[in-house]
């Protein structure tokens, strides 16, 4: 892993816990990571812009995630609003 700020005696704990955790607690753990990315973008959102509605919070973070072309084919142009 080569952590700078992990000890190799944490770092060999680590590893061993990884290779006997089940591949389900596994996904589990990658859902909660990637909730836990959504979460924080979406407070990030929610600082820079506290006036907004939910969904145009919601917007902003698909907006974000997608891409302006993506984004655009998905929900439409929606520079009026």
């Amino acid at each position: 892993m080569n952590n700078t700020d992990t000890s190799p005696e944490a770092e060999k704990v680590l590893i061993e816990i990884l290779r006997n955790m089940s591949p389900a607690k596994k996904g589990d753990l990658v859902f909660d990571v990637l909730k836990m990315g959504r979460d924080i973008a979406i407070a990030g959102l929610r600082y820079r812009f506290p006036n907004s509605a939910d969904e145009q919070i919601r917007l902003l973070y698909a907006e974000q995630h997608l891409g302006e072309k993506l984004f655009r084919e998905v929900y439409g142009d929606r520079s009026s609003e």
